[in-house]
């Protein structure tokens, strides 16, 4: 199987859906944050050139800017959160009928999970960075797209959490007890963070008054 991004949309969930471990949670959770950044890119684009919103037309550039290039390297850890578990999974497979064997099979487990721990954390703070940019569309993009921009909120929050979800659940694993305590640290804050914005964006249009 070739680069993940390049499978069509069919493709990619029926690959999601088979026996494979990969693509998972993870890789779903990059492709949530590419989709929901390209919302917000969306919304910032249908804004710039209409009259009505020329005040804020530097700033929608700007912001649509942004948006394509989050969603150029969220695009990218969709196929990077895969190949940081397949790193793991060649260390199980390594050989350990020796005791060199069995240690260089432990340390190279231990790195697998490491990196299958510190990529979803990358890919949440990159997802974390589209709520700046899903709030101000929402509150001064096009009006006719907003729904597209609360939608984009959501889709952030479903890339940090799902994202950070596979950190934790590689964390329960690692031995280096100061390397958990940092990464858990930063996954509690980045946790109650996306949560708190996603709320905000969607109490800010009357079109969510029932959620809350």
């Amino acid at each position: 199987m070739g680069d993940l991004k390049d499978l069509t949309v069919e493709g990619f969930v029926d690959v999601t859906a088979s026996d494979a471990p990969a693509p998972g949670g993870g890789s779903v959770s990059a492709l949530a944050g590419a989709l929901a950044a390209a919302l917000a890119e969306m919304v910032a684009n249908l804004t710039v050139g209409k009259a009505k919103y020329a005040e804020v037309e530097g700033e929608m550039k700007e912001l649509a800017a942004s948006g394509a290039a989050l969603r150029k390297e969220l695009v990218e850890d969709i196929q990077k959160d895969s190949t940081s578990f397949n790193l793991y999974m060649d260390a199980i497979g390594m050989p350990k009928d020796t005791d060199e064997e069995k240690a260089a099979r432990r340390e190279a487990m231990q790195n697998g999970l490491k990196a299958a721990a510190q990529v979803p954390l990358s890919v949440a703070e990159t997802a974390y960075k589209i709520f700046p940019i899903a709030e101000a569309v929402v509150s001064r993009g096009n009006t006719n797209a907003v729904t597209d921009g609360l939608v984009a909120a959501m889709m952030a929050r479903t890339a940090v959490i799902g994202a950070l979800f596979n950190v934790k659940i590689n964390l329960g694993s690692i031995k280096d007890e100061a390397f958990v305590a940092d990464l858990s640290a930063k996954v509690k804050s980045l946790e109650e963070q996306a949560i708190a914005y996603e709320q905000k964006i969607l109490k800010a249009s009357e079109l969510s008054d029932q959620l809350y």
